[in-house]
């Protein structure tokens, strides 16, 4: 509501209320993921959320070295406790006090990490979990919250559910007809009450570039954020007097519809993820990526929300950094989110708050500039070559030669020397990691070809900002079984 001449703030309050909303106008926040081989070490990685804008992280697991980075640093960290944790937690409140103790407790106190929100589970009533985590779930969120008041830090951290947006539906398309899944209706009744009554948010990942994929007659204009002035999509849908332009707006409404009519309306949704893959798949591509992640960035800036919810809420981008150790059960282009490659670089150019562009990680060191090819004179079509693509695909990652992303266009010599190189760099290019009896050959000429670009890894033992435990203990022990087989290059059938 608006003021009267009598109840105006004084100006310096005024003032006080004007910078917040500015700085609140200009706050970013981002998911970390850490499933890297040769991760980008953690005081780099915070400085780059700094010089950003940056000042909310996701964290999916309690990270050491990523948690020790971001003490003192001004950064608001949500953490994340896995879902292979869920049941342990549920039955005991004493496994959550420790896993509190170890995680919350300790990070806070001894190194000054800023955590405010605790994210119970990720997506566990997500659909194709078949139910697996559903029984858990809140006894785990009733178990964390109560183990946050034993320690004494109830007031500062929060409890949250990161969910699907398929918790929710409209079986008329309309957002205004939102309500729960009704497998789960009871179930997400109970547990946002819960939230609601201990000062919890809900966090809801919402993902237009997933809806897009998987149907191949979704209107592609209504994935995106419409840009000023140009006309709506041909899908928009009409709900009352409102039209909706892109699905973000429906698809965030739908579940606000959904909470009140449930009477629970008043509890704060944040976005835990969003944003637009790169590479692994056709629909994955830098321009799209750009287009999307510009016009949420252009809405975040300017805190604009959606017809039920006009503040923008904290939206979390998916992701920072790209994870080449990712899962990639979902699809290729799971490791592919990051704004900002594995390196840090800027995939792309984005605006920010003022016009501000995105700037590349600092003290970034890298492994010796030289990559794994083919051999010049090995044939492509010699028998041991597909022998040899798919050892070095099992232990590296190959997802950018999917058809139609950046290196799905080389030739067969290519295709094999990216998969060889993919393999060197990922083993930190150990002496006998370009090996592939005889077939390949260490060049210092980069091999690169247009969009494909053939990676130099980071050196995760040498980088400008330093703390004690980098990545490089990280880095080595994910690589621990390829360094351990190595030694067999010379004797595979390949």
């Amino acid at each position: 509501m608006g003021w009267s001449s009598t109840s105006a703030p004084a100006p310096a309050v005024l003032l006080l209320w004007l910078l917040a909303l500015a700085f609140r106008a200009d706050a970013l926040a981002a998911n970390w993921g850490t499933r890297a081989l040769h991760p980008l070490p953690g005081d780099v990685t915070v400085q780059l959320l700094k010089d950003n804008g940056f000042d909310k992280v996701k964290l999916f697991e309690a990270d050491p070295a990523a948690l020790k980075a971001l003490g003192h640093s001004g950064i608001q960290v949500m953490l994340g406790l896995p879902n292979d944790l869920l049941a342990t937690v549920a039955r005991d409140v004493a496994a959550a006090e420790q896993w509190v103790q170890h995680n919350v407790s300790h990070y806070v106190s001894d190194y000054g990490v800023d955590i405010r929100f605790v994210a119970v589970g990720n997506e566990p009533f997500l659909k194709s979990y078949k139910g697996q985590f559903e029984a858990a779930t809140l006894p785990a969120v009733r178990n964390v919250q109560a183990a946050l008041v034993k320690a004494g830090l109830a007031r500062q951290v929060r409890v949250t559910v990161p969910l699907n947006a398929d918790v929710y539906e409209s079986l008329d398309g309309r957002p205004s007809s939102g309500d729960f899944r009704a497998d789960i209706t009871g179930l997400m009744t109970s547990l946002v009450r819960f939230l609601l009554d201990s000062g919890g948010v809900l966090a809801i990942n919402i993902y237009p570039f997933l809806s897009m994929d998987a149907d191949a007659n979704f209107p592609r204009d209504y994935a995106f954020f419409p840009a000023p002035g140009a006309p709506p999509s041909q899908a928009s849908v009409q709900d009352g007097n409102v039209l909706y332009t892109n699905v973000f707006d429906a698809n965030y409404d739908t579940l606000v519809a959904a909470l009140e009519k449930h009477g629970l309306g008043n509890i704060t949704v944040v976005v835990g993820e969003i944003g637009w893959p790169t590479d692994g798949d056709a629909n994955a591509n830098v321009a799209d990526a750009r287009k999307f992640n510009q016009g949420l960035f252009d809405r975040i800036v300017a805190g604009k929300g959606t017809p039920r919810r006009p503040q923008m809420p904290d939206v979390y981008v998916f992701a920072l950094l790209d994870e080449d150790a990712k899962s990639v059960d979902p699809g290729n282009f799971e490791r592919h989110w990051g704004v900002f490659n594995y390196d840090g670089s800027p995939k792309y150019a984005l605006r920010l708050a003022g016009g501000k562009g995105i700037v590349p990680a600092k003290g970034v060191r890298y492994l010796s500039k030289q990559w794994c090819v083919l051999r010049p004179d090995a044939s492509p079509t010699d028998p041991a070559i597909v022998g040899a693509v798919g050892y070095a695909c099992q232990y590296a990652d190959c997802t950018s030669l999917s058809p139609g992303s950046s290196c799905g266009g080389l030739d067969v010599r290519g295709n094999v020397s990216y998969a060889f190189n993919q393999f060197f760099q990922s083993a930190s290019q150990q002496k006998g990691s370009c090996g592939f009896n005889n077939l390949s050959v260490v060049t210092t000429t980069d091999p690169s070809q247009g969009t494909c670009r053939f990676k130099i890894m980071i050196d995760t033992g040498r980088h400008d900002l330093t703390h004690q435990d980098s990545g490089a203990a990280r880095a080595a022990a994910a690589w621990g079984a390829v360094v351990a087989v190595l030694a067999l290059l010379a004797i595979v059938a390949l």
